[in-house]
């Protein structure tokens, strides 16, 4: 099941909130940033890496001090990589993978490769939508995509509506 709400990342009510992040787990936007300073000093060091991951991975770590236990890392950049949509489709991929591996059932995400421009509200909705897994009984069973406004919410219900 996918439902758009209007909202704040930091704040969904959700088993783990997916972050787009670079190689070395950094935010790539200044809303990730924001969800950082939100999740507070406990956060940054659960996402301490001891070498550098390649674009298109995905891992998890602890919540800090957001609402959400988890969170899941996309990594949309590295040194040899810029974001694109096939970077993107790898991420997503591999996060709901690794939802699946720790039996995480909500997640709550934004437009994962639209907040810095690279990927257009339509692509990254598209690509969210494409790649969550359907089917009953298994993990992840709700996706929660997370926008700023309800203009963006009504886009993004029209391409989900279209697309699943």
């Amino acid at each position: 099941m996918i439902q758009v709400i209007v909202g704040d990342l930091a704040l969904a009510r959700a088993d783990a909130v997916l972050r787009p992040a670079d190689e070395s787990l950094g935010p790539l936007t200044e809303a990730v940033a924001r969800l950082d300073q939100v999740a507070g000093p406990r956060f940054a060091e659960q996402r301490r890496l001891s070498s550098p991951l390649k674009a298109g991975a995905a891992v998890v770590t602890g919540g800090g001090d957001l609402a959400a236990s988890f969170v899941l890392h996309v990594v949309l950049r590295d040194p040899d990589s810029v974001v694109g949509r096939e970077v993107v489709r790898r991420a997503l991929q591999s996060a709901w993978q690794r939802a699946t591996d720790w039996g995480l059932g909500i997640i709550a995400a934004p437009l994962v490769g639209a907040d810095a421009g690279q990927l257009s509200l339509e692509e990254a909705a598209t690509l969210l939508v494409e790649t969550f897994p359907p089917g009953p009984g298994g993990c992840p069973l709700e996706l929660h995509i997370v926008v700023g406004q309800d203009a963006e919410r009504e886009q993004v219900e029209a391409i989900v509506r279209r697309t699943a």
